[in-house]
């Protein structure tokens, strides 16, 4: 299991390749859930995502390793955020996505240098091809979430927060593979345990949320939701065990309450974060915390969306 050392030792080797991110706050959001709301805005980090923290990590050992390719299996955040740091680091990367992948995203893995394969529709038949890649070009296959280096750099968030913002009370971290909870949980409960850490999930992308509940990895058989992050058929094999030791809570938001906090950040805060960024937001402005008075920092997770889908994340 990745520990506390693990992500200080993350935070030393990506230190200089992310940005640390700002602490935003709205009174706004404040009055409208009784709390003290801190907003750690991950959408504006480097390629638009925290994904950049546990790609950075990841692909400088794997190049310290002896690599001379890096290969990854996504169309999104982390797609771009290898391909960046691969770029970075002056080594050819290969982002395999799928044939009907977005135009955008293919666009910005691109403009990262990245090579685009296309390959199948899904993630089943991607990752076979980026491993192979990997293989037959001495390289190394840098999953999205479930590898110790990557939980280990994303796990760094939790360590600047803690500096940022004194006397937390609770985090509150949307989960889809797991990855960020599982090193930000790392990071806040071996240094102040007493802060109460909540995932939350779409309702119609449960999967952690029934793993935990039937106490084993449980996988579901269609996801579907605008907060495409968290799209996800199941927790990780290394993150899920995590989550079991040290979760707090996990609460369950709607695709209306989705909607709704997508369009709370984009007309009131004047930040424009993506629908699985906004999945912590929704969760507070819906009250599914059931708490007042308390200092809450919200990860707002990345904020790459698609200017022509705008009018589909917006409530009806």
């Amino acid at each position: 299991m990745v520990n506390l050392d693990d992500v200080k030792r993350a935070r030393n080797e990506i230190a200089g390749m992310i940005h640390k991110t700002p602490v935003l706050t709205s009174s706004l959001l404040n009055g409208r859930t009784g709390n003290q709301i801190y907003l750690k805005s991950e959408h504006l980090q480097k390629t638009g995502s925290f994904k950049i923290r546990g790609a950075a990590n990841a692909v400088k050992q794997a190049v310290k390793e002896g690599a001379e390719f890096i290969t990854a299996a996504s169309s999104g955040n982390h797609g771009q955020a290898v391909a960046y740091i691969a770029d970075q680091l002056g080594v050819p990367a290969a982002i395999v996505v799928p044939e009907d992948a977005n135009r955008a995203k293919v666009l910005a893995i691109e403009g990262y240098n990245g090579k685009v394969i296309y390959c199948g529709l899904t993630s089943a038949e991607r990752i076979p091809k980026a491993t192979q890649l990997a293989e037959e070009n001495n390289g190394i296959y840098i999953p999205p979430y479930d590898h110790p280096h990557v939980i280990a750099g994303q796990g760094t968030l939790g360590l600047e927060l803690l500096e940022q913002v004194a006397d937390l009370d609770i985090i509150v971290v949307p989960i889809g593979g797991g990855g960020l909870i599982s090193g930000i949980l790392i990071a806040i409960k071996g240094i102040n345990p007493d802060i109460r850490v909540i995932g939350v999930e779409p309702d119609t992308a449960n999967d952690t949320y029934l793993s935990l509940a039937n106490k084993h990895i449980t996988a579901i058989s269609r996801t579907s939701t605008i907060a495409d992050g968290l799209r996800t058929s199941q927790p990780g094999q290394l993150t899920f065990p995590i989550l079991q030791e040290y979760l707090d809570d996990l609460v369950l938001v709607t695709e209306e309450e989705i909607k709704e906090a997508f369009q709370f950040m984009l007309e009131r805060t004047k930040q424009l974060v993506e629908p699985s960024g906004a999945a912590a937001v929704a969760a507070m402005l819906a009250g599914k915390l059931g708490v007042h008075g308390k200092k809450i920092a919200i990860v707002l997770s990345g904020g790459n969306v698609d200017l022509k889908q705008i009018q589909t994340f917006l409530p009806e």
